[in-house]
């Protein structure tokens, strides 16, 4: 009988661009690359050990090489960070039609090279913008933790910054706060709430937050 080796795939993390980016870049210095640097390994993040990505997130920027060797770069952003997509050789065609103003989900690979983490893409998915939010909500879902009273209060005042600068425009809207401040989806729906039984802010119609003071 012939032995068949199965590699197994490593699982790829659903992760914002801003997870990825406070991780560690973990080197190899038993292999070594041919400039002979270790090997990139992985990005440590917590307990997990990163080598493939889930990220959904909007393109801002694009940008392709002239010239014979083929190259591309996809700027992603998620609200939490940017981060870049790298695209090599016969990559670059199989991701051409992917353009600034998309909203992608990502599956990929991390890699590191000049203090740079980026992203080697396996596939590029373009989905409803929309979908960045249950992504957010998801995450938010699977981790959720205590907030001290400085990170409340924080929120709470960019709730009210966001809600006034919103007002000739007859308010804000309730998923654009979620999608916008830096922080647990809970949280904020929390000060919201908190804001419309104080009477500080007033709905106008279900999901239109407007400011009373």
């Amino acid at each position: 009988m012939i032995a068949t080796e199965i590699k197994k795939r490593n699982i790829a993390y659903k992760l914002r661009v801003g997870d990825i980016l406070r991780g560690q870049p973990i080197m190899d210095s038993s292999a070594l690359d041919n400039s002979g640097a270790p090997r990139f390994k992985f990005v440590e993040l917590g307990d997990k050990q990163v080598v493939r990505a889930n990220i959904v997130a909007n393109v801002v920027d694009k940008f392709s090489s002239e010239g014979e060797k083929q190259y591309s770069t996809l700027t992603i952003d998620d609200a939490s960070g940017q981060l870049r997509l790298k695209m090599f050789g016969d990559d670059v065609a199989k991701f051409e039609g992917i353009a600034p103003g998309d909203t992608v989900m990502v599956i990929g690979f991390c890699r590191f090279f000049n203090n740079e983490i980026y992203i080697s893409p396996e596939i590029i998915t373009i989905k409803d913008p929309r979908y960045l939010l249950v992504r957010k909500l998801e995450l938010e879902k699977e981790a959720p933790k205590q907030h001290d009273k400085e990170e409340v209060i924080a929120v709470k005042d960019q709730i009210i910054k966001m809600i006034k600068e919103s007002e000739e425009n007859g308010g804000v809207d309730a998923d654009k706060l979620i999608m916008t401040i830096k922080a647990p989806p809970e949280l904020i729906n929390q000060e919201v709430k908190k804001m419309l039984e104080e009477g500080l802010a007033y709905e106008p119609r279900p999901g239109k937050i407007r400011y009373l003071g």
